[in-house]
């Protein structure tokens, strides 16, 4: 029996299977953009007939869905008075500097809006919901042509008091039988009025294209034992329950990398790490600090505002398929046209024309074209360059070579770029961190994006190229519950907010436990707290166990302490609130193993030589290259050269030495 990871990307397919004698097999097959399922099936046939105990997969569905608009069609019912709310939203506008440019559109029609004749107060019913109120809105819901086909319930303050809402969707699922209904007390009990609401008319728009998806999934039974899918928060949830989640699964690929690479920089004492994961459309960049990675609860994906828990993740248009192209204005671009899967960069002869990073980096010879993907794919030089040359180099005047090396270094600032707003605005400074690079395409520019960082050490763990897969195997069974509940915390009533978290518990516990086996279950817990006035809160962890009277000095110092690191000061005597609680409940992931004792330094044997193109002479030169499987721990090794393996490979460049340590990582540390 084994474990199975699959990461279905934009272009490419990954699947990581552990035998139980620990034996790992990769397989690397073209995604399905029309059918992402068909990808999934690929994948497990390229693997063969044999068991399969656990199926960790991260999927694109949800993702897919939004940015294309392919959910269902959804009835918003929300408190008279307010069903302009998703078109209203935030004072922010899509583009800083653009006044023409309009949001995307929401997620539900305005004519398949319903207002609810209720209203709660502070402390419950103002207007009552009546039952002739009831039987009015499920008319206007079964008079909508075309019927919906999922409902939306957002009432005005159901986060606290949420009896209307309960009422009316026991009342929509008895009269609309299989048609989901969606309510924000259920999906996200928490105040602000339009992310709750966005966020519900998100689940409900899709609970049918996720439903249907696991539903083709469940063919699969005969043959695996137990199917987990990967979340946004980077824990894994059962069908069943993913299936009542869907607007969870909307970050789900990304996470399971962070992951990955969270374990990997335990492993290896580096607590602080800027994880980059560049594959074949996007390229994505997380902070894990102090071990842990940072979340955040107000994402947006396609222009729609999601408030769920999700590892913060930067995302940019830089893949290995991101188009190149010289815009009206004479500038070189990269991005955010992709050219996929299908036709996918020119070298993959598939009827692709324009030049993509893929193709640059085989013009520049980092990429051996005969051996791409383990020799699976085999690509061709010619058309790479003769892409590069028609649409690059001749606009400018210059040769293939460097037209691609132009190519290459627009992409690497478009992700330094990334990553240093990503760190400023959390008040890190990037250059302290650890670069940990993982994805098909991420080892290949890796170098070049520290020079750029500043950063000293770099880490490329093993099977990079399929490393979202291999955080999948290793990504707990977990479930994160969100509430709001308001008050100051000089006034902290303990007792109250101990019986919520309670609640919490209970909650994710029957999320969870269906999934955990009976294994132990890690808590976190934590508070979005402010000063009072103040319009956004930063999150504090909470003390583990009931909370005390004597508690509450601490969590004011926490706070102040959270709060100097991102605005280096704090506001003396001023009065804090609190205004959302969180519990995070789950299996505590595997740790990496330490390795074998590390043996005396050994200087490697290069396996061959390839020339690259060198832009500070602007020429070939000729640089070693090695294969990583014949790198053992202590092996080490000078830039320039390239490191070669089946799903990736490693360009080491002149600022940087690389060695292998005792987990098999490749680490590179810039010279002195």
């Amino acid at each position: 029996m084994m474990r199975v990871g699959v990461d279905v990307g934009g272009t490419f397919t990954d699947l990581v299977a552990v035998s139980t004698d620990g034996t790992i097999e990769l397989r690397k097959v073209a995604s399905t953009p029309q059918d992402p399922s068909l990808g999934l099936f690929r994948a497990l046939e390229a693997l063969g007939p044999q068991p399969i105990h656990v199926l960790v997969h991260g999927t694109t569905v949800a993702t897919n869905a939004l940015l294309e608009r392919r959910g269902a069609r959804v009835a918003l019912l929300t408190t008279a008075g307010f069903e302009d709310l998703l078109w209203l939203r935030r004072q922010d506008r899509p583009a800083l500097y653009d006044l023409a440019r309009d949001h995307p559109p929401p997620l539900v029609a305005r004519g398949d809006v319903i207002g609810v004749r209720e209203r709660m107060g502070p402390q419950g019913a103002v207007l009552p919901l009546s039952r002739s109120e009831v039987t009015r809105v499920i008319a206007a819901v079964r008079a909508l042509a075309p019927p919906p086909e999922a409902v939306a319930i957002s009432l005005l303050f159901a986060f606290r008091h949420p009896a209307h809402e309960r009422s009316l969707a026991a009342a929509l699922r008895a009269a609309l039988g299989d048609v989901p209904v969606a309510a924000s007390h259920e999906v996200l009990p928490v105040f602000r009025e339009y992310e709750r609401t966005s966020t519900t008319a998100a689940e409900a728009y899709l609970r049918p294209v996720v439903g249907e998806y696991l539903a083709k999934n469940a063919t699969l039974s005969e043959r695996i034992d137990s199917l987990r899918i990967m979340t946004s928060s980077g824990g894994t949830l059962g069908p069943e329950q993913a299936a009542r989640h869907a607007a969870s699964l909307a970050l789900s690929g990304p996470a399971g990398g962070v992951v990955g690479a969270r374990l990997v920089g335990e492993a290896v004492d580096a607590r602080d790490l800027l994880t980059l994961d560049m594959g074949g459309t996007s390229a994505d960049a997380s902070l894990v600090t102090g071990g842990v990675a940072l979340t955040e609860g107000a994402n947006a994906v396609g222009g729609v505002r999601l408030a769920l828990p999700a590892i913060l993740i930067e995302t940019v248009s830089a893949g290995g398929g991101s188009i190149a192209a010289v815009d009206e204005g004479g500038a070189l671009r990269v991005g955010p046209r992709s050219a996929g899967a299908e036709p996918g960069p020119a070298c993959y002869g598939r009827g692709g024309q324009s030049p993509t990073v893929t193709d640059a980096d085989v013009v520049l010879g980092r990429v051996d074209p005969e051996r791409f993907a383990a020799g699976r794919i085999p690509l061709d030089a010619g058309k790479a360059a003769a892409a590069v040359g028609a649409e690059i180099g001749r606009r400018y005047g210059m040769g293939d070579r460097a037209a691609a090396y132009g190519i290459a270094e627009i992409v690497d600032e478009n992700m330094a770029n990334a990553a240093r707003v990503h760190a400023v605005e959390r008040g890190k400074v990037v250059a302290d961190y650890t670069l940990i690079a993982f994805g098909g395409a991420a080892p290949l520019h890796v170098a070049r994006l520290a020079e750029k960082l500043g950063i000293a050490r770099i880490i490329v763990p093993p099977d990079a190229g399929v490393g979202s897969a291999i955080g999948f195997l290793r990504a707990p069974v977990a479930f994160e519950v969100v509430r709001s509940r308001y008050t100051r915390l000089a006034a902290l009533d303990v007792a109250a907010v101990n019986g919520l978290l309670a609640e919490m518990r209970a909650e994710a516990h029957e999320v969870v436990a269906p999934g955990a086996a009976g294994a132990v279950l890690a808590e976190r817990r934590s508070a979005f707290m402010r000063y009072v006035g103040q319009g956004h809160e930063i999150v504090v962890k909470l003390p583990a166990g009931a909370l005390t009277l004597a508690d509450l000095q601490g969590l004011r110092a926490e706070f102040e302490r959270d709060y100097a690191a991102l605005f280096t000061r704090i506001i003396p005597n001023a009065e804090i609130e609190i205004l959302t609680f969180t519990l995070s409940l789950g299996t505590i992931a595997e740790p990496l193993s330490p390795g074998a004792p590390m043996p005396a330094n050994w200087s490697a044997a290069p396996a061959g030589a390839r020339r690259i193109y060198d832009a500070g002479s602007d020429r070939d030169i000729e640089v070693p290259v090695y294969r990583r499987p014949e790198l053992a721990p202590g092996a080490r090794l000078a830039g320039p050269a390239i490191i070669a393996e089946d799903e990736t490979s490693t360009f080491v460049s002149a600022s940087f030495d690389a060695s292998v340590n005792a987990q098999g990582c490749i680490v590179l540390d810039r010279k002195n």
